[in-house]
C-alpha cells in the first residue's frame, strides 16, 4: 500500500483508500464535480473528481474506495486528481491501515491508568473512579476514542494518551506541591474528558455528534459524573461539588468553553495539566508531519496562536 505521507507530486496513483469526506461543489462555469478529503493512518489528501462520468461509481462519505489518480500539488498542498473510483469490497483492505493510531501501545498505556485508579486513597473517589475505569464496556470504548476530531490527539488511543499525560503531570505536582489534594486532583484527571466519548462519534467518523454540538465534552463530562456519583451511597456531596469544579473549569477560560473559570487550587493545576499536554502534543505532531526537511517555519497555528519554527539541531 502507498500510504498518503509517501506521497509525492507526479505519483501516479491505484489505491483504497477511506474516504472521510465528500462534497458535491461547481466550478465557476457551472461543471459539477466532487471535493473528497481521502485518509489513511499516514494523514490525510485532499482529492478532486473533476469528471464525474462512467469510471465514476457511486460511493459515499466513510466508504472505502478504489482510486485511480495523479497526484499534483495546488496552492503549496498535495492533491490527488482521480479519474476512476469504485466502493472496495471486504477483504480488499485493513481497516487499521486507514485509522491514525497512538505510538504508545493501548493495553499499556491503559495499565498506568489503572495503577492511578488503584492508587486514590479516599474510598468514595476510588469508588467513582473504578465505576467508569473498571467497566469492560467503558473501557473498550475509552481506549479506541480520539481526544479531538483534529488538532491533537486525533488518533485511536488519542483519548487514553491525553488521559494519561494529564493525570501524570497531576500526579507530579502532587509531589512538588503538598497543598494540593491528591486524591481529588488525581481523580479530576482521569474524569475530565470522558465527555468525549459522547462528544464524537467513533472512528471512523471522528466527527461532532448532535450532543457533542449542542453541549460539549465539558458539560456532557460533568453530568456523567454527577450520574455516576449519585449511584455510590454516601458520597460527600462537597467533594462531588469540587470534582464536578474541575471538569467545568478545566479549559481554564471562559472563551475557552469553560463554563467556569478555576477557583480551587487543584482545578488549576488541572488546567495547566490539560493545556500543557494539548499544546506540547500539537507541537510534536506538527513537528513530526513536517519532517526533517523544507521550510524551517511551519506558519501560524490557531492553538498555540503564534508562528511555528523548528528547533536549529546543531
Amino acid at each position: 500500500m502507498k500510504y498518503i505521507e509517501t506521497l509525492h507530486e507526479g505519483d501516479r496513483i491505484s489505491e483504497i483508500y477511506l474516504c472521510k469526506n465528500k462534497v458535491s461543489a461547481k466550478t465557476k462555469m457551472g461543471k459539477s464535480y466532487y471535493s473528497l478529503v481521502l485518509q489513511d493512518k499516514t494523514g490525510t489528501l485532499d482529492g478532486k473528481i473533476w469528471e464525474l462520468g462512467n469510471a465514476i461509481h457511486h460511493f459515499e462519505a466513510m466508504d472505502y474506495i478504489q482510486v485511480d489518480g495523479d497526484v499534483t500539488s495546488f496552492q503549496g498542498s498535495l492533491q490527488m486528481n482521480i479519474r476512476r473510483v469504485r466502493v472496495a469490497q471486504d477483504g480488499e483492505y485493513n481497516a487499521a491501515d486507514y485509522l491514525p493510531v497512538s505510538p504508545f501501545p493501548v493495553e499499556d498505556m491503559y495499565r498506568k491508568l489503572m495503577g492511578f485508579v488503584k492508587s486514590i486513597e479516599s474510598d468514595k473517589l476510588r469508588e467513582l473512579a473504578e465505576s467508569f475505569f473498571g467497566d469492560d464496556a467503558f473501557a473498550r470504548r475509552f481506549k479506541s476514542h480520539s481526544a479531538a476530531k483534529s488538532v491533537h490527539h486525533s488518533f485511536v488511543g488519542g483519548l487514553l494518551q491525553h488521559t494519561l499525560r494529564v493525570t501524570e503531570l497531576c500526579n507530579y505536582y502532587c509531589s512538588a506541591y503538598p497543598i494540593l489534594n491528591r486524591d481529588l486532583l488525581i481523580t479530576g484527571a482521569l474524569c475530565h474528558d470522558i465527555g468525549k466519548l459522547e462528544e464524537l462519534a467513533p472512528f471512523p467518523a471522528n466527527d461532532y455528534t448532535d450532543e457533542g454540538q449542542l453541549l460539549g465534552h465539558i458539560v456532557i463530562g460533568y453530568e456523567m459524573v454527577r450520574e455516576h456519583v449519585r449511584t455510590i451511597p454516601g458520597f460527600p456531596e462537597q467533594t462531588a461539588t469540587e470534582l464536578g469544579h474541575l471538569i467545568l473549569s478545566h479549559h481554564g477560560e471562559l472563551e475557552y468553553g469553560s463554563p467556569k473559570k478555576p477557583a480551587l487550587i487543584e482545578a488549576v493545576a488541572l488546567h495547566f495539566a490539560d493545556n500543557t499536554d494539548a499544546k506540547l502534543e500539537t507541537m510534536c505532531e506538527l513537528l513530526q508531519s513536517a519532517g526533517d526537511g523544507g521550510e524551517e517555519w511551519l506558519g501560524y497555528q490557531r492553538l498555540l496562536e503564534t508562528n511555528v519554527r523548528k528547533t536549529t539541531r546543531s
